[in-house]
């Protein structure tokens, strides 16, 4: 019972820990968070940060305190910080758009003060899962901010995370429709019969029932090539990640 006791284990213990970002002397991470949030938010309202703004950012900076998010903040602040010192274009989007620090730091442009975001959209504590802060840079000049990443956390640290995205029922029926010149009422009727994500084609019934028929050579020929081209690639998307392995080296 004794070893037993000594071998219990929680998948808890297999959390992500953001690697140590460069801080001034004397700050957590958290301080220099908080930091440089409360000096951009002093250059984002040169006239006075709005009493709503200041208690979003100090709400915002209580919950990425208590879920041990500031290192990652200050990682993608830092990329960013890079990017706009060579006057390579960048922007944050997605949900990190509702979230007033990631405004005052200047990830994104997003006034929380003009629109009523909600946060917990972004990070939530009862959700419990790490923020996903997307950061779109200029195609042209992409690879220097990827060399940059290289040069400072070192090539074994750093890497590219590649999606492949297939082909499904709809989007295949939609090129296909489009290649051989079939009418956009055609392509709507039946791609509106695909449901969700379904890989299957669609049967001749289903055409019948749309009041087209599927003997037609030009139709017949589309429903064919439909049902090959669902599961090939369709495009490549890549994006450039740190991660942590179990023995906290950051990569």
């Amino acid at each position: 019972m004794e070893i037993a006791n000594k071998c219990r284990f929680s998948l808890e213990e297999l959390r992500y820990e953001y690697p140590s970002e460069p801080v001034s002397p004397g700050r957590t991470p958290d301080a220099e968070l908080a930091h440089l949030a409360w000096n951009g938010a002093a250059n984002r309202y040169p006239e006075g940060v709005p009493e709503k703004v200041r208690a979003q950012i100090e709400h915002e900076l209580a919950l990425i305190a208590q879920l041990r998010y500031a290192a990652y903040f200050l990682t993608v602040h830092d990329i960013v910080r890079f990017a706009r010192s060579q006057d390579i274009l960048c922007q944050g989007r997605g949900s990190a758009a509702n979230s007033a620090v990631c405004y005052c730091i200047g990830i994104t442009a997003v006034d929380p003060a003009r629109l009523d975001l909600l946060f917990e959209r972004f990070i939530s504590a009862e959700r419990n899962e790490p923020p996903d802060i997307d950061v779109d840079f200029e195609h042209e000049r992409r690879e220097e901010v990827m060399q940059y990443i290289y040069a400072k956390y070192g090539r074994e640290r750093a890497g590219l995370a590649a999606t492949v995205v297939s082909y499904r029922s709809r989007s295949a029926l939609r090129e296909v429709g489009k290649a051989l010149g079939l009418t956009e009422d055609t392509v709507a009727a039946m791609s509106g019969q695909v449901w969700g994500w379904s890989n299957d084609g669609i049967p001749d019934e289903v055409v019948r029932s749309l009041g087209l028929d599927p003997g037609d050579h030009r139709l017949g020929l589309a429903l064919r090539l439909t049902q090959e081209l669902i599961g090939f690639p369709r495009h490549l998307s890549q994006t450039c990640r740190r991660v942590r392995d179990h023995q906290g080296s950051a990569r």
